[in-house]
C-alpha cells in the first residue's frame, strides 16, 4: 500500500518561485527532506520525534507569501532543521503540529520538558521534623 502524501512543496527563492533542489514531503507518520541535484540527500524524520516547531516570517518572505518553520526534534542526525521558504507556512505548521500530536498519541510518546541541572526540587525536605 502506497503511503499518502499529506503535503509537499519546494523551497523557494527569487520572487517566491520554486527554483531550488530542496523538496519537502509530509506523510502521516514522517517528514522527508530531499536536497541536492548532483549529490542528493534524503533525510527522514519520524513525526513522533518532533518536539517543537516555530513559525518564522521575516519581511523578505512575507512579501511573497512565504514563511519558514524551525523544527526541534529528538532525532540524533537532525536535532534542529528548517522547512524553509514555503507557501502557506502557517497552514503547514498547523498541519505538521496536528500530525505530530496524532503520532505521539498513537505511539504513546510523552514529551519531557528539559530542566536545568541547577534546579532544586526538594523544596523544604530539610525542614521537615
Amino acid at each position: 500500500m502506497a503511503e499518502k502524501i499529506v503535503w509537499q512543496d519546494r523551497k523557494r527563492i527569487i520572487f517566491g518561485l520554486p527554483w531550488t533542489f530542496t523538496k519537502y514531503k509530509l506523510y502521516e507518520d514522517k517528514l522527508i527532506i530531499c536536497t541536492g541535484f548532483l549529490n542528493k540527500k534524503e533525510e527522514e524524520v519520524r513525526l513522533y520525534r518532533i518536539m517543537d516547531n516555530t513559525l518564522e516570517k521575516p519581511l523578505s518572505q512575507r512579501i511573497f507569501g512565504l514563511g519558514s518553520i524551525k523544527v526541534n526534534s529528538a532525532d540524533k542526525s537532525t536535532p534542529v532543521f528548517y522547512i524553509e521558504k514555503v507557501k502557506n507556512a502557517d497552514e503547514v505548521r498547523n498541519k505538521l503540529s496536528g500530525l505530530v500530536e496524532k503520532e505521539r498519541t498513537k505511539k504513546r510518546v510523552s514529551g519531557r520538558e528539559y530542566m536545568s541541572a541547577d534546579i532544586d526540587d526538594d523544596d523544604d525536605d530539610d525542614n521537615m521534623n
